[in-house]
């Protein structure tokens, strides 16, 4: 038994195993982590754990598995809203409880993924109630969500939740590299870091040139830190106004520039901008470069707790000017 193909969460991973090498694999399983972060991948993993029967288990290669990770197994049944608000409409989750009341074609269960479940409204995560609370021996229900307040009490506790979170950068940099050859290692690897261990983000920035607007965006940023006009700051700072995901990724990034900026020239660089990283070490001391450091920090957690943009901008402009003894 392995979720080799699910990187990160070794925890999780484990107690994945016990609960299925002791038969108690609850029936209903939720799966809670932003977007990209493998949810979906996890869920797969799930099934060819259960659906794999040779000794070797997942062996990726028999017909169960082959199924399963092409999408094909008339046993794994997925659906996913759109995305919007309430666009899982409840009567998709009636042909679930339609689905569910079949046994399976090939396999010992039959899995239903439900994908983007935050967007059930509350009639149609009542009407799924129905079947999670006489379920079919043989049915398995794997939700995910961003956030699990999004769900209704009554759904939560006739679930075991589990919350995924990021891979570790190198870990990340690996498989995204292993997928496209053509990529620059560090590249990956600062865009693992700048999206906090969230391989889908991290693999999509890179390809859809979000990695290059950030670092544009923390270029500009830090030229403008430098300025003596605070307002080219301030400037420099409200493209994060509607934008809470590129601020917490900038912000990242930025703090690690300033390491960058510190280790000068003798450290390895980790943000791939040598040349800024020189600049701001031959502007700042070393002291300013740790409250900056430390500065980028706060304003990070502060975003990761939903603080309001336009508190957040102003914040991070005062606390990097104060952090230069401006």
């Amino acid at each position: 038994m392995n979720f080799a193909g699910f990187k990160g969460n070794e925890k999780i991973k484990q107690q994945l195993e016990y609960l299925i090498a002791s038969s108690r694999l609850p029936h209903a399983i939720i799966l809670e982590g932003e977007e990209g972060i493998g949810k979906r991948t996890l869920a797969r993993e799930i099934a060819l754990n259960l659906f794999c029967r040779e000794e070797d288990s997942p062996c990726r290669k028999c017909p169960q598995c082959s199924k399963v990770i092409k999408g094909i197994h008339p046993d794994v049944y997925e659906y996913t809203a759109e995305g919007g608000p309430r666009s899982f409409h409840i009567d998709i989750v009636r042909d679930i409880r339609n689905d569910a009341v079949m046994p399976p074609n090939e396999a010992e269960y039959r899995i239903f993924i439900l994908g983007n479940c935050q967007c059930m409204n509350a009639n149609a995560q009542n009407a799924l109630l129905k079947i999670l609370e006489e379920p079919p021996a043989y049915a398995l229900f794997i939700l995910t969500v961003t956030n699990k307040s999004a769900l209704l009490e009554t759904i939560l506790s006739r679930s075991v939740v589990f919350k995924l979170s990021g891979v570790e950068d190198k870990e990340g940099a690996d498989l995204i590299c292993s997928r496209d050859e053509s990529l620059d290692y560090n590249e990956a690897l600062n865009a693992v870091r700048i999206w906090g261990g969230n391989i889908g983000k991290a693999a999509e920035s890179l390809s859809d040139g979000r990695l290059s607007k950030i670092n544009g965006i923390v270029n500009e940023v830090a030229h403008a830190m430098l300025s003596d006009n605070e307002y080219d700051l301030i400037k420099a700072c409200s493209v994060f106004d509607r934008n809470r995901e590129v601020l917490i990724s900038s912000v990242t990034l930025l703090g690690t520039v300033f390491r960058d900026a510190l280790v000068y020239p003798e450290g390895d660089l980790l943000s791939g901008n040598g040349e800024l990283a020189r600049l701001l070490s031959g502007r700042l001391s070393k002291s300013a470069l740790f409250r900056l450091i430390g500065a980028c920090d706060k304003i990070r957690l502060l975003a990761e707790k939903n603080a309001g943009n336009s508190v957040l901008i102003t914040k991070l402009c005062y606390d990097l000017r104060r952090a230069m003894g401006r």
